[in-house]
């Protein structure tokens, strides 16, 4: 992490955006991703918002912060889903399920430097293609954990982290990057946030997203706060002793083994 770290924020409620921003989050993002998504994730715990376009003039109007829109993945109206995102005021376009150069290129092409694109890398494919899609004006780059597990029928969405995919990816993109979530750091489960935090430093991520359970966390509290929290705690993550960077690594890798059992019995319907 060179420059400072930016959180990004889910969130289409003005009040809480507004708390948030004065806390220190750098963009708010809203969420439009829904098609194909339920069937994709269906026996997963994860989360499916359905954003509109008047949510995204109201996040514009709350703030001057970054307003970032997550598009659908590449689709036969996705142009015409740019343009309503760059007419509500979008400063840049998240695009999830990248599987080809071709989309890319096209969106960018689409946009005219109009508003910034940012990637998921969340398939097989993107993977794969790496080396070719850090050749394009990306404006950052995110590794969709989630995601990338059900494309690879892995069960646990830590994986990528253990195998050293993640690690594989950070060192081909050069602009900003960012994997997993984040809420107050000594909150998380079944991977607490500080380790996550410590990976963070460890691979010098430019940024995360405000995981789900951020707002529970949070709770009628204050988020600036707890935002307040999360930067002291990646602070004090890039100053660790080369010694400690590797102990907080391998407790990592021993969570994400710890975390198998779980995520199985939670992708067969079981309570723990």
């Amino acid at each position: 992490m060179s420059g400072p770290f930016e959180l990004f924020l889910f969130s289409t409620d003005p009040a809480f955006i507004r708390r948030a921003v004065a806390g220190g989050v750098s963009a708010v993002v809203v969420d439009w991703e829904v098609a194909g998504k339920a069937k994709r994730q269906w026996g997963f715990d994860t989360e499916i918002n359905a954003d509109t376009f008047e949510d995204l003039q109201r996040v514009r109007a709350a703030t001057e912060a970054r307003v970032v829109c997550r598009v659908n993945a590449f689709h036969p109206a996705t142009r015409e889903e740019l343009e309503r995102a760059i007419g509500g005021g979008a400063d840049e376009v998240l695009l999830p399920m990248v599987r080809t150069t071709a989309e890319v290129q096209q969106i960018l092409e689409w946009l005219a430097g109009r508003a910034g694109l940012g990637i998921l890398v969340e398939t097989q494919a993107a993977v794969a293609m790496a080396q070719e899609l850090a050749r394009y004006p990306l404006s950052r780059v995110y590794v969709g954990l989630n995601d990338l597990a059900i494309d690879r029928g892995c069960a646990n969405i830590f994986r990528a982290l253990a195998d050293g995919t993640v690690e594989q990816l950070r060192q081909v993109f050069q602009v900003p990057f960012g994997f997993g979530g984040l809420t107050v750091p000594d909150r998380g489960f079944p991977i607490p946030c500080r380790l996550l935090i410590g990976e963070m430093a460890r691979l010098s991520a430019g940024f995360s997203f405000l995981r789900r359970s951020f707002k529970r966390d949070v709770g009628s509290g204050d988020p600036a706060a707890a935002v307040g929290k999360i930067r002291a705690a990646l602070e004090q993550a890039r100053r660790r002793s080369p010694e400690q960077v590797v102990s907080d690594h391998r407790e990592l890798l021993a969570a994400i083994e710890r975390a198998e059992a779980f995520f199985a019995a939670r992708n067969r319907g079981e309570g723990l």
